[in-house]
């Protein structure tokens, strides 16, 4: 048998079965219980280290600024 057609007959058969596979356990990945908390917290990382002029004591207890851009810009009417 030559070796297109070899690989030719895998890739149809279990190539495809492991490309489903894979697929299926990234959906679960992405859906399992806790991923809410983890995909906020990486939606916040280009935030956390735009801060405006705060002191240690202006910082809460985990040592995250209160005030971080753009919150702090705003301007109160």
């Amino acid at each position: 048998m030559e070796t297109y057609t070899f690989m030719r007959h895998f890739a149809d058969s279990w190539g495809l079965v492991a490309m489903m596979v894979f697929f299926l356990g990234v959906v679960a990945f992405v859906f399992r219980p806790g991923a809410k908390n983890a995909a906020d917290r990486a939606a916040s990382i280009p935030f956390d280290h735009d801060v405006i002029d705060t002191r240690r004591s202006e910082r809460h207890a985990r040592g995250k600024p209160l005030h971080t851009f753009p919150h702090a810009a705003r301007k109160e009417d």
